[in-house]
């Protein structure tokens, strides 16, 4: 005991953890006591204990497990955090309480699973329990379905829902456990109770014998409905009044209310799935329909009829169903067919119930107009539609199609109608038959019971009758009045006679009723849920009004997986957990078998095995299999025995007894031991062989399914198709594939390779054999079941009698579901099984199959033209590009998301007049959702909204047609696209009724659905509220629907504090319909994620649908006609009191006297704007524009407001007392932050009223008037709202007028606000009015303008100037010579301005000015004496505020880049808008960007052919000329031209917006953008202004060269010329910047990479060639590639080198070519490493290196077909560890797992070997070779041999002999050097010799162009300049048979070029190494430029006098290509050529 004193001292919680049981025991004896003690259920001491729950009931001592059990139910029933243990305790319980021999632990795991319930968790408790049917153990089976018991009869079945229970009974009853059978027929018993037959359908498929004796339990039912006995803890009124009843003396009368509500009727439509019969309406039902032959539209009516007799119908477009079936009953002469008609409509309406409610406007009167048919079958056919129809709709609805028909001729007609409506009565409540409904009525009753015809009388008394009793007399006897005494008593007596659907309420107690359906006629499944709640809501107000639905609906469909077996890893046939992992064996050899065996199996058993007794062996057999059985699955040797029964004979056993016990065994080995992939493949290949066979097929079949228990079906599924069809004998396979069938059904689809199967299967229908063709037909049939539709596509090619099978097949599957995985693992077991697990893992196997198509690029077949057609104006061209555009993608069928401008093509028609284009369009949507697949997520905003607009449409089937394509969008999308951003909520805000009710609807059935949403879901609840009290009641009834969605998601806390916005009113109404949505809510999504799951799935839409529309508008009626007044009230005042914390309620003094206003100011009235602007447009209301405002546009602003601005302040706006405007501008300004939203909705009409002021004589007035405006934009601004042109043309003029004020404060604010405006309405729009302005008649407004105008010009650059530069300064101008002088001081001033920013250029714009004004000009610019290059700085003098937005605005771009670019953004105008939005993250002013160009841009992107933005004048170039061969002069010798200022103010927007044009599709725009960009780069003192923007500019450039690559180039149309030019801007733009080293560097490693494959790819473009430049533009690629190699970071060009060669590598589509150039630049980076080893990051290229080996093993490398990449890598290793020794090892810091790859190993190996032997001939491959390879040839020698050759060359006769001796020696020693003999020799010799030995080359060789196979294409020959590509075809290594490491040669180019001054041009076309290898570089000159045009003879002039010129800094690293500017003297040259073009450009453009 001495260590008892130990644990006696810890705190209690530690000794409950105390590996001791005593201590933990004692502790859980105190955690008891300590638990029965706290008071305080918040206390903090629970929060202790919340992670040892699970511990107490799991513990595994006995003893200390009871104890425990009864802390922690005294834990879960005090603690108010017991809920978050919810899932493990519940899940501790199940699996270790439940499975206890003693019945306390039992006991008290039971109490505490119902304590669980009682705290609100009864969710996670019936998962937990649900998954523990699963179990294998039959006693926590038998546990868990009597809890499940024990919770319904205790909390009924609201609060335990009992859909999942149902599900998994039937699987409850096959149990072969008898405990568990009885234990469920109890259940189904108590579930009887509860919801009596809508139990039938659901377990009519169990066995007959349980059935007939859960009838006989059934019938002992007792008939009183059952109660809750016990209550949630939200249900305490309940429990109290529950209780008081019990003390009363059980219910006497006061029973029969609380009865009603205790039986929540449970509706058997609920528990049915729905079924799909649209797709399964006969191919030709449409023509038959229409046929002459009534035989033919029998036919067609009765596969309708038989569709829809399933009873319940999945929702879809019903709509052309509907139509005929209308047409038919209404105009068929045949009457049958009417009938039968009439029947298919009631069947329609049965099934479909609330979603047919939309048709039922369309169908009602013609089937009131055909009761005019006597025939009794025609007429009860025709009213039981009707009535079924009812059901569906409301009375509201249908009303005024009734009273049209009431006053119908014909006596039948009027008979049936008022027959109609009595019945239809008889389902309304009080709150459903309004007097506004009773009115009409019986206003037309009584003209019937006045009619001649008798039985019309008798019709109109039973409806006047039953209209009586379910309204009251109160209600119907006003309509009376005029009804004489005889008459008032027959209707009285028919009242009494009617019996109600709805029970009536008369006092206290109530009539009781069976819920029967009316008369018979009524459709039996309407009798009970959903009318049965109706009822409910109409009669008792309580806060469980909707609770049955909603609980009978329950976690959705829980039955699927849990019934799988395997939950928690348990499998179904004895399989221990452990089993989920897969079991890895080794093949064991068959000696080591049979010791195994002979250790399990009897010693005769073994002998027998081969015995050639047949009976022998089959003894043998037995004793084996009775071994396995006794086997303990630890100690089974499965390998052996498996090997056993394949031994001789094995699988060739001819007796068939003997065979199938040997398969039988196979399958026992299989279920019982762990049996492993190794132990399968023994056996497959025999059961595979044995499938086909008769007597042994079902024992193979059945080995096989264990084994694929065992081994998981995916794999075993593989092995044996793969084995079957490699076999021949058609029956196996066709066996095989009836097999797989069946397995699929048992084990579920996840896992399977479709596309593998799919080859078989296609195999399997080309067999010759029918049987085999039907098992795959019947296979596909199964896998449609999974994969749905999209399986279909793999099988379009099939010749079309096999498709018509197929289809056939498929369509027998429509509508049903998978069945549930019985076997195998099922994935779920984790998750806790909801059925979205399943339907989830059915999506995902859909989507798999998406994935596996192969998908179409349409992008180039949507052409401008077809997009113009789209938008013709006539609307049959319309048509006719919508017909193009389907064709194009049925055939494409799968598309990739480039779908280029038909998004917007389509989002135009979405509003075309002609409905019919707009439904063609949604079909188009449609389709190009199932074409897309989940890729058209991100169309959702461009697309899937606008669809959503059409949801308003007037027209139903249009509406119907959009809802369908949302869907199909939402199907592929999910719900999270669409409700991210304010999209959505915009959509509510608009004030159409039907958009409100379709998309109110549409979320009421996804929300549910969902497990989570964006927080912007909360955007749509003030939409929501006002919807909840529209004036349509439609609308209203789908809010009522969609409000316990919304709080299911956002809470009820949220939805409460959102109210605070609303009127008073408004308020308390919408604060008692949450409490009503709140008892209402499904399932609370904010548990975790294990039990919101449970709140997705299929089921979950349907809850509230049954919920009959009387229910929903009886809801909102009874909110006034009797709510429980408890509640009402004291909800309304404590979300009152809420909102007074949540949002400060506005009490200030002004508003003391007066609480009625407390509200908000500001009322949002969705789609108030936009509707304004509407009526402005369409001059509806007088448009804003006057010159003093006269009386008629004050009224009509008074009465726009009056509907969005309280009354009070209305009041105060429009007093006639200007103290009152200061006071109401008093109180916007107070409640200027607290209603933004509201300030934005009614922005328009708050300036309209302040311009109002700006004509009132009161300065006060204005000056307050003033202020407000200032804070009302920096609002506007910081909530990045932009100004509608309405606003601001209804605004900006007036405040203009103000400009000219005396008064120099006000002059002052004004101009101030014009400052702010710039930052929420373009400047570029602000300049027109001010513009205006100028023209006033006020002076002092004419100067304060034309200052402004100057201010804008400086800020925002000459962009800004409207209409154009020109014509706006020539107005300007005009100003200089006014009368007065300030004016002119202005004009002069802004002109100065402008010619500040724009230079010299402005005297032409000005154009011509008198001289006098000119002088003025003159003087006043010498004067002003600042040049163009000041500019900025005295920006920032004189207007800080405009200038700071600028720079912050530039560093905000600058860091842009860095942080977004890595990531490839794709386009740049959303580069554009996401760098201004990081801005927001950045800096306080980051709202105040300018953003005048934001706006234009969404022109831009609309419309690239005609961008509205204002190009400076100056860009007009003329390009024609500029392409001549040399495209890029060096920068030194560059003249900076004189006066490009044109980048205005160099801010960074502009750069930006330039930059964004570059990518531009229109050619023109993006060379004068790259025209713009270059002009900045070429001059020093502007090139900074990039920085910051480098990766922004290469993108767009690289998206410019792939638009061409793909686009322009493909295009026929475009004329060539025009990319030639467009190519050579971009790549002279590029050479320009990477001449400028630090811009060069910012380019990041993702961008350059991208860059590098753009330039890369051009080079290898084919279709060049064709081109008469083609060449010239790869020549200048060629250089511009050595420039970014040499100037870019040397680390990120490394890294993205390797990344691209790693990537072009695995492409399979790549070419060899690409890799080798790819790695020819990596060569020449390893040629540069020595200069800069020291800048590199060498943790990084190592990093790099490490990943590219990981991925490229030496091994795979080596298979390439090239030796290259391998020769790279080892190059590349060598010259680094050379130049860093040893301590490159160092530098592996960043490499996670260094063994992942041989990188360190082989650095190790490299480095010993350079420090072994750094002097020995070893190191080939690194550059020291070099030296001792020259040694070779002796070198007197060989100068002996090369002065002799030189010799004759030089000699005139021998010259041709000399070359010839020369070009052999040069192939014999490729290493000689002949450098010091061309040395002292001219240019002109140098390339006498280089063309010499060319020549000869050509001959020898035959001028094949082998070139082109070298990964050089043929118009590279000319850059390529030491050697010529000729020799490619020499093999690698050197022509003396030994291999030569490529660097030698390069370090020894190297040294040569350097010598020679041959520019370091770039590698990227380096000829590849076999040509530097094969013979001595000549390094002359002129070998490149001979080839690069035929310019020779002008340059050879020019080269000997530019022979001396420096170009050093070109020199330091020299490289094997030649490039464009391959010698000093060209480069020179065509400098000069190159200034003069630019100087005629320049000349050409002023």
């Amino acid at each position: 005991m001495g260590d008892d004193s130990e644990w006696m001292k810890l705190p209690i919680d530690q000794k409950c953890e105390h590996k001791l049981w005593k201590a933990r025991l004692n502790g859980y004896e105190e955690a008891l006591k300590l638990f029965q003690k706290i008071d305080d259920e918040k206390s903090p001491e629970w929060s202790k204990y919340l992670g040892l729950i699970k511990k107490f009931v799991t513990d595994s001592n006995a003893v200390a497990q009871l104890k425990g059990l009864e802390a922690a139910l005294a834990y879960v029933e005090n603690a108010h955090v017991a809920g978050k243990t919810t899932g493990e305790v519940a899940s501790g319980v199940v699996n270790k309480v439940f499975n206890q021999p003693k019945a306390r632990a039992k006991e008290l795991g039971l109490d505490i699973c119902l304590m669980y319930i009682e705290i609100e968790k009864g969710e996670a408790v019936q998962e937990e329990l649900l998954k523990g049917l699963d179990n294998k153990n039959p006693k926590i089976i038998v546990a868990c379905i009597e809890t499940l018991r024990k919770a319904l009869s205790e909390f009924g079945s609201k609060i335990i829902s009992l859909k999942p229970i149902i599900k998994v009974l039937p699987k409850l009853f096959e149990s072969r456990e008898k405990a568990v059978r009885d234990e469920a027929k109890l259940l189904a018993v108590e579930i009887y109770r509860w919801i009596r037959d809508a139990l039938r359908p659901p377990l009519q498929n169990i066995n007959s014998v349980q059935l007939k004796e859960l009838e006989e339990e059934w019938v002992k039912v007792s008939a009183v409905a059952p109660k809750q006995t016990r209550f949630l803890r939200s249900q305490q009124e309940l429990k109290a009044k529950f209780e008081q009843q019990q003390a009363a003396g059980g219910d006497a009368d006061g029973g029969g209310d609380d009865e009603e509500e205790a039986v929540p009727q449970v509706d058997a439509y609920e528990l049915l799935e729905a079924v799909e019969i649209l797709s399964k309406l006969p191919k030709d039902f449409y023509e038959k329909i229409e046929a002459k032959k009534w035989q033919e539209r029998k036919e067609a009516l009765e596969a309708v009829e038989l569709l829809v007799k399933n009873p319940k119908l999945e929702s879809g477009d019903y709509a052309d169903l509907v139509k005929v079936l209308k047409k038919v009953v209404g105009k068929d002469t045949n009457v049958m067919l009417v009938a039968l008609a009439a029947k298919c409509l009631a069947g329609l309406a049965t099934g479909l119930r609330k979603k047919f409610g939309q048709y039922a406007g369309h169908v009602v009167p013609t089937i009131l107009e055909k009761f005019k048919e006597k025939k009794p079958q025609v007429v009860q056919a025709l009213q039981e539609a009707i009535d079924a129809i009812f059901l569906t709709t409301t009375l509201q609805n249908i009303s005024e199609d009734v009273l049209a028909v009431m006053d119908n001729k014909n006596p039948t007609i009027k008979q049936q109608t008022s027959l109609f409506i009595a019945r239809s009565f008889r389902h309304c409540t009080p709150s459903t038959l309004p007097k506004s409904l009773l009115k009409p009525f019986c206003a037309a009753l009584l003209k019937h019971i006045n009619d001649s015809a008798p039985e019309v009388r008798d019709a109109g008394f039973e409806a006047l009758g039953t209209a009586l009793k379910v309204a009251g007399e109160k209600a119907v006897n006003p309509f009376l009045a005029d009804v004489d005494k005889l008459k008032l008593d027959r209707i009285k007596e028919c009242a009494e006679k009617v019996e109600l659907v709805y029970g009536k309420k008369t006092g206290g107690a109530a009539e009781k009723k069976e819920g029967k359906p009316v008369s018979g006629k009524t459709p039996a499944l309407s009798g009970s849920g959903g009318d049965k709640e109706t009822k409910d809501a109409g009669t008792k107000p309580g806060p469980q009004k909707k609770a049955p639905a909603v609980k009978s609906g329950g976690p959705p469909k829980k039955g699927k997986p849990a019934a799988a077996a395997g939950v928690g890893g348990a499998g179904a046939k004895g399989k221990k957990g452990p089993e989920t992992k897969e079991i890895f064996e080794s093949e064991l050899s068959i000696e080591v078998c049979e010791e195994k065996a002979a250790a399990v199996l009897p010693a005769s058993c073994i002998q027998q095995l081969d015995s050639g007794n047949w009976k022998e062996r089959l003894a043998c057999m037995e004793e084996f299999q009775k071994a396995v059985e006794l086997m303990e699955r630890s100690e089974m040797p499965c390998q052996a025995l498996v090997r056993m029964l394949a031994k001789k004979p094995g699988w060739k056993e001819t007796n068939f007894q003997v065979m199938q016990m040997k398969l039988h065994i196979v399958a026992l080995i299989a279920q019982k031991g762990n049996f492993s992939k190794t132990s399968a493949q023994v056996v497959l290949d025999g059961l595979v062989d044995k499938v086909g066979d008769v007597k042994c097929g079902s024992n193979a079949k059945e080995a096989m399914t264990a084994i694929a228990e065992a081994c998981q079906l995916p794999w075993t599924a593989e092995q044996v198709v793969a084995t079957a069809f490699s076999q021949k004998n058609p029956k196996n396979q066709s066996e095989t594939l009836n097999w797989l069938s069946n397995a699929i059904k048992e084990f579920g689809f996840s896992g399977l390779n479709v596309k593998a199967f799919i080859s078989n299967v296609k195999t399997a229908l080309a067999a010759t054999n029918p049987a085999v063709r039907t098992s795959a037909i019947t296979l596909l049939g199964v896998m449609y079941l999974y994969v749905g539709p999209p399986l279909r596509m793999f099988f379009e090619d099939e010749k079309p009698a096999l498709l018509s099978q197929i289809d056939a097949e498929f369509e027998k599957m429509q509508g049903q579901t998978a069945p549930a995985p019985t076997r195998g693992i099922s994935r779920n077991s984790v998750a806790g099984g909801g059925d979205d697990g399943e339907e989830e893992e059915q999506e995902d196997v859909g989507n798999d199959v998406v994935d596996l198509l192969p998908r179409t690029d349409i992008g180039e077949k949507i052409t401008a033209e077809l997009v113009s057609k789209i938008g013709d104006k006539n609307w049959k061209i319309r048509k006719e590009g919508l017909d193009e555009v389907t064709s194009i993608i049925n055939d494409a069928k799968f598309i990739q998301p480039n779908i280029g401008e038909l998004p917007a093509a389509l989002k135009g028609r979405l509003n075309d007049s002609n409905k019919i284009l707009v439904q063609q369009t949604l079909s188009i949507l449609q389709q190009l959702a199932t074409a897309m697949g989940p890729n058209i997520k991100q169309h959702v905003k461009n697309l899937g909204i606008p669809v959503i607009t059409v949801l308003g449409d007037s027209k139903n089937n249009v509406r119907a047609a959009a809802l369908a394509t949302v869907n199909a969008w939402a199907e592929q999308t999910g719900m999270k696209e669409w409700l991210e951003g304010e999209d959505l909520s915009e959509e509510l805000k608009k004030e159409n009724p039907f958009l409100r009710q379709e998309l109110l609807g549409w979320l009421a059935e996804k929300l549910p659905t969902l497990r989570s949403v964006p927080s912007d879901l909360l955007l749509c609840v003030p939409h929501l509220y006002s919807c909840l009290e529209d004036r349509n009641g439609d609308v209203r009834k789908k809010a009522q629907d969609a409000l316990p969605f919304f709080m299911m998601h956002l809470g009820f806390e949220k939805m409460a504090k959102a109210t605070s916005k609303l009127k008073p009113t408004s308020k308390d109404q919408v604060l008692a319909m949450l409490e009503k949505a709140k008892a209402n809510m499904p399932a609370k999504p904010a548990a975790p994620a294990k039990a919101s799951s449970r709140v997705a799935g299929g089921a979950a839409p349907a809850k509230f649908q049954p919920a009959s529309a009387l229910a929903e508008d009886s809801g909102s009626n009874s909110m006034e006609s009797k709510p429980d007044p408890k509640r009402a009230k004291a909800g309304g005042a404590s979300s009152k009191a809420k909102g007074v914390q949540g949002k400060k309620v506005l009490s200030k003094p002004i508003l003391k006297e007066d609480d009625d206003k407390s509200g908000p100011i500001f009322i949002i009235v969705p789609n108030g704007k936009e509707q304004r602007m509407k009526d402005e447009k369409g001059l509806k209301v007088l448009k804003w524009n006057f010159t003093t405002p006269r009386d008629e546009y004050i009224e009509q602003l008074k009465t726009q407001m009056s509907s969005c601005v309280a009354k009070w302040l209305q009041d105060e706006m429009f007093h006639a007392d200007f103290q009152h405007h200061n006071k109401a501008l008093a109180v916007m300004i107070e409640h200027l932050e607290s209603e933004k939203d509201g300030v934005i909705s009614c922005l328009d009409l708050i300036l309209k009223w302040l311009t109002l002021r700006f004509f009132d004589t009161n300065t006060s007035v204005l000056m307050k008037a003033l202020e407000y405006l200032k804070l009302l934009f920096n609002l506007l601004s910081q909530e990045e709202y932009h100004l509608t042109e309405n606003e601001a043309s209804s605004f900006i003029p007036y405040l203009i007028l103000k400009v000219g004020e005396p008064k120099d404060v006000i002059r002052r604010d004004v101009r101030a606000i014009l400052n702010r405006m710039c930052l929420i309405y373009p400047a570029s729009k602000m300049f027109t009015f001010i513009m205006e302005g100028t023209k006033s008649k006020n002076s002092k407004q004419r100067a304060e303008c034309l200052e402004e105008l100057g201010c804008l010009v400086e800020s925002y650059g000459m962009n800004v100037c409207q209409p154009t530069p020109g014509k706006a300064l020539k107005e300007m101008a005009t100003h200089i010579g006014d009368r007065d002088n300030t004016v002119r001081n202005a004009a002069l001033n802004t002109i100065v301005t402008v010619y500040n920013v724009h230079g010299d250029q402005v005297f032409k714009l000005i154009g011509n000015l008198s001289e006098k004004d000119m002088s003025m000009l003159e003087e006043r610019i010498k004067r002003s004496a600042k040049r163009p290059s000041a500019a900025p700085v005295r920006q920032a003098e004189e207007k800080p505020q405009r200038v700071q937005n600028i720079s912050t605005n530039a560093s905000m771009l600058r860091k842009g880049p860095a942080e977004d670019m890595s990531s490839k953004l794709k386009i740049m105008y959303r580069t554009y808008r996401i760098q201004n939005r990081n801005m927001g993250g950045h800096s306080e002013t980051a709202h105040t960007v300018p953003r005048e160009f934001q706006l234009d841009l969404d022109e831009i992107e609309n419309d690239n052919g005609t961008v509205r933005c204002e190009m400076p004048a100056l860009v007009q170039h003329k390009l024609d000329d500029i392409f001549e061969p040399v495209l890029i002069p060096e920068p030194k010798i560059r003249a900076v031209s004189p006066h490009f200022d044109d980048m205005h103010s160099n801010t960074a927007s502009t750069i930006n917006f330039v930059i964004s044009q570059v990518a531009s599709g229109d050619i023109n725009t993006s060379i004068q953008a790259l025209a713009q960009i270059d002009e900045v780069l070429r001059q020093e003192d502007k090139a900074e202004a990039m920085s910051g923007h480098i990766d922004q500019f290469l993108i767009a450039t690289f998206m410019q060269l792939r638009l061409i690559y793909n686009t322009h180039m493909a295009d026929e149309k475009l004329d060539k010329d025009e990319i030639v030019k467009l190519y050579s801007c971009i790549i002279g733009s590029m050479i320009s910047l990477f001449q400028i080293e630090s811009l060069a560097r910012e380019a990041s490693t993702g961008v350059l990479k991208d860059l590098m494959h753009g330039l890369i790819t051009l080079m290898l473009d084919s279709r060049l060639e064709d081109l008469e430049e083609g060449e010239q533009v790869i020549r200048s690629v060629n250089l511009l590639v050595v420039k970014v190699l040499e100037k870019s970071d040397q680390t990120n060009i490394l890294s993205a080198l390797l990344v691209l060669l790693q990537d072009s590598l695995l492409a399979t589509a790549s070419s060899p070519k690409f890799s080798e150039l790819v790695m020819k630049c990596l060569w020449r980076m390893v040629r540069l490493l020595p200069e800069t080893i020291n800048s590199i990051n060498l943790d990084r290229i190592l990093l790099d290196i490490h990943i590219f080996m990981k991925v490229f093993p030496k091994e795979k490398l080596k298979q390439c077909k090239s030796e290259f990449p391998i020769r790279t890598l080892k190059t590349l290793l060598h010259t680094l560890c050379k130049l860093k020794g040893p301590k490159i090892l160092d530098h592996l810091t960043m490499i996670d797992n260094k063994n992942e790859s041989e990188l360190e190993a082989h650095l190790c190996r490299v480095v010993k070997h350079s420090m072994d032997q750094s002097g020995s001939k070893t190191d080939k491959d690194t550059e020291k070779g070099a030296s001792r390879i020259e040694e070779k040839a002796s070198k007197a020698k060989v100068n002996d041999i090369l002065a002799e050759i030189f010799k004759k060359i030089g000699s005139k006769e021998n010259t041709k002999e000399g070359l010839a001796e020369l070009y052999e020696y040069k192939k014999k020693y490729s290493d000689a050097d002949i450098e010091p003999f061309l040395k002292n020799s001219s240019q002109f010799f140098q390339s006498y010799v280089e063309r010499g030995l060319r020549l000869i080359e050509t001959e020898r060789e035959g001028k094949g162009r082998i070139a082109a196979s070298t990964g050089i294409s043929p118009q590279m020959e000319g850059t390529c300049v030491p050697a010529s590509t000729h020799t490619v075809s020499s093999s690698i290594g050197n022509s003396n048979g030994e291999e030569v490491g490529p660097s030698v040669y390069l370090e020894r180019l190297k040294i040569l070029r350097q010598r020679c001054g041959l520019d370091n041009a770039k590698q990227e076309d380096r000829p590849p190494l076999t040509s530097l290898l094969s013979k001595p570089a000549l390094p002359t000159v002129a070998s490149s430029t001979d080839m690069l045009h035929s310019k020779l003879s002008q340059l050879r002039e020019s080269r000997e006098q530019y022979q001396h010129l420096d170009l050093d800094s070109n020199q330091t690293h020299s490289s094997g290509i030649g490039t464009t500017l391959a010698s000093p003297s060209s480069a020179a040259a065509n400098i000069d050529d190159l200034k003069k073009r630019l100087e005629r450009i320049k000349s050409s453009r002023k």
